[in-house]
């Protein structure tokens, strides 16, 4: 067996990892003639290139879609279209099975000798093909084909001289492709803007396919070598998962996720792979659990939810939390600005108004990242009566604020709304990417979460500049005050002495942090920071920590600037595609006592999909070892809370009032929500 490599760190052999490679699972399909690629299209059916057309798999058959091919290889998916590199030119298959040619070999900028592998940008619709040359190590290319057809080269062997049999491409985050190449067993990742490269393995066989999971793991097989390997994470080695194939061609990802679908060239099949890397294996299996309203009953003071011209009027709460204080009372603040409060009972009827903060906080449907986003109550809470609120003030453009506030004197569920404490003031260039998050950690100190300043792309770079508050979260001393400001500066924050950056900043490289707490046992903080892109992603926060943003997005380069691993950048604990969810919503790690499946877990959910997991990760093998669905409700996931039980709990925005949830033992929800 050829020793492979993984050139980022350590060079490292398969080695021991090649045992777990066990028998082959049957076939999907057989019968086929040269199978050589296969895709999962926009409606959820797999097509696959072979018998001199595309054909679609059905009930274990093969089924022609698409004739009149010469020598179809290649799959892309586009929207609702299906793209074929046929040896000279590239088709275009609408949904009916009518093909035309989308690009004739008339258009690429020196005739194609062997159009070989496909894969499209889900973005831009951008086509990126291989032209694997004479077979032979000569004539080589990477194209690009534009929505309209346009070609352009990539790569060549004119500007790459190493450049041998390229085959299987696969987009590493929007700015970046990788390549195998089957004459040196190579992967490669290409850097579009400018063509430059890196190798990343070697010794991959005659590598032929690639493809990605939708949780950062990295497909590979080996054509003549009938392997397939897998690269869990960027700069891992890589682990032989299956052998006994007779020519592994070009592979995909399932409509599950939970598969990898191997055409074998030679043997004419389709086999669908478990996706399990062994070593790291990943519970992905349902909890027994559900969600269901909390607090059926209670009723919210001041609030309908429509006005009485007829305009609807909903509830967006925002935060849940406790005030600390052994009074196990609930306080939940909307993103209009009132913060509510009532007594920790299923059977409470209605809340009272703590803090009325409409005057002053910025709200508005069409920028719906503005308004009353933090709260925090002080670990003193029960003496000082000090708690914090992070908003968008009607007193600045798009202009943040974090106050303290205390409570009245004579009446603990009503805090003085004169009582306000600006601690500090941050303008951004945008009205998006506040993010607002505020918890105290265990050493007594403030976190506060401050998102990139807004837009697209980080276009000002702020999550890489020390010298902004923005990207950053912070780390603040609100029992002390100094050199004129409201707060004073922890001794051992990570950027104290240095005189470019600013000394608040405890973690950086952010781009949306949308909520982040700590665990209540263990004191790790724990933040989801809102994609762009392709990506998701949960961190783990620390002292000094670069989480690479806008170089990476999650465990891939992102924009021009962007990089592979990088020894000074801290990678997310787990990442999921949007294929998957759009847009993360951080939680909380459940420390109650009701529901002790879910000890220890992180539970976060998705505000697009509405989808809710419970993540588990093991600081002794630092990595995920389950992320276990929880049935949902299809519902916008705006934020979550646990009470001072440390029940866990999660909004949704609700015109009848019932906006807040919690998880109990399948079966048992109630109908009525």
């Amino acid at each position: 067996m050829r020793r492979i490599v993984w050139l980022v760190g350590a060079f490292l052999s398969v080695g021991a990892a090649a045992a777990a490679a066990g028998p082959l699972p049957e076939p999907l399909v057989t019968g086929l003639k040269n199978p050589l690629s296969v895709r999962v299209g926009s409606d959820g059916r797999t097509y696959v290139s072979a018998n001199g057309a595309v054909m679609v798999l059905d009930k274990g058959k093969a089924v022609s879609f698409a004739t009149g091919l010469d020598d179809p290889r290649g799959l892309a998916v586009y929207q609702e279209s299906l793209f074929v590199a046929d040896k000279k030119r590239i088709w275009r298959i609408n949904r009916k099975g009518k093909a035309d040619v989308f690009v004739p070999a008339s258009a690429f900028p020196s005739p194609p000798l062997f159009l070989n592998d496909l894969t499209a940008d889900p973005e831009s619709g951008i086509l990126y093909v291989s032209d694997s040359g004479d077979l032979r190590g000569t004539g080589g290319a990477i194209y690009r084909i534009s929505v309209k057809g346009k070609v352009d080269v990539v790569t060549n062997a004119g500007r790459w001289p190493g450049l041998h049999t390229p085959t299987g491409l696969v987009l590493d985050g929007a700015s970046h492709l990788l390549l195998v190449d089957s004459g040196t067993g190579e992967l490669h990742r290409l850097k579009l803007p400018d063509g430059s490269r890196e190798k990343l393995a070697e010794g991959l066989g005659s590598a032929d396919g690639l493809a990605w999971d939708r949780h950062g793991r990295l497909y590979v097989t080996d054509g003549k070598g009938g392997r397939v390997f897998v690269i869990p994470r960027p700069g891992d080695r890589p682990i032989l998962l299956a052998s006994g194939f007779q020519a592994a061609a070009d592979p995909c990802l399932d409509a599950t996720g939970r598969f990898l679908l191997i055409p074998d060239s030679k043997a004419g099949t389709v086999t669908a792979l478990p996706t399990t890397v062994p070593g790291a294996e990943v519970d992905e299996s349902p909890l027994p659990l559900e969600s269901t309203v909390a607090f059926p009953d209670l009723k919210w003071s001041g609030w309908k939810g429509e006005s009485d011209a007829g305009v609807v009027n909903p509830l967006r709460p925002l935060v849940l939390t406790h005030a600390g204080d052994g009074s196990d009372r609930v306080f939940v603040a909307t993103e209009h600005g009132v913060i509510h409060v009532f007594p920790n009972d299923q059977k409470a009827a209605k809340t009272r108004v703590f803090l009325d903060l409409q005057d002053r906080v910025v709200y508005d449907d069409k920028q719906n990242e503005e308004g009353f986003l933090g709260l925090a109550f002080h670990p003193n809470y029960k003496k000082n009566g000090e708690f914090f609120v992070f908003y968008t003030t009607k007193k600045g453009k798009q202009t943040n604020v974090l106050s303290r506030f205390r409570v009245s004197r004579d009446d603990p569920n009503r805090a003085d709304p004169a009582s306000e404490e600006q601690l500090l003031s941050v303008t951004k260039p945008f009205w998006n990417h506040n993010g607002g998050t505020l918890c105290f950690g265990p050493d007594g100190y403030l976190y506060v979460a401050l998102g990139d300043g807004g837009s697209a792309n980080d276009p000002f770079e702020n999550g890489q500049n020390l010298k902004t508050l923005l990207g950053k979260v912070l780390r603040l001393d609100v029992d002390h005050k100094e050199a004129g400001k409201a707060y004073a500066i922890p001794a051992d924050n990570p950027f104290v002495n240095r005189k470019d950056a600013r000394p608040e900043i405890w973690a950086y490289g952010l781009r949306n942090v949308w909520r982040m707490a700590f665990d209540r046992q263990t004191g790790v903080l724990w933040a989801a920071d809102v994609g762009q892109n392709l990506y998701e992603e949960i961190d783990l926060l620390t002292a000094g920590g670069n989480y690479g943003w806008n170089r990476r997005e999650a465990l891939h380069p992102f924009g021009v600037k962007g990089s592979g691993p990088r020894s000074d950048l801290i990678e997310p604990i787990w990442e999921y595609h949007h294929d998957v969810g759009k847009s993360l919503t951080g939680g909380v790690v459940y420390r109650g006592s009701r529901l002790p499946e879910l000890n220890g877990a992180y539970v976060y959910g998705d505000y697009v999909t509405g989808k809710i997991w419970a993540l588990r990760y093991s600081e002794t093998k630092k990595r995920v070892v389950a992320n276990r669905p929880i049935r949902d409700r299809a519902l916008p996931i705006m934020s979550f809370g646990e009470d001072e039980k440390g029940e866990v709990y999660y909004m949704t925005y609700t015109v009848t009032g019932q906006g807040i949830y919690w998880f109990v033992p399948a079966g048992k929800g109630k109908s009525k929500d």
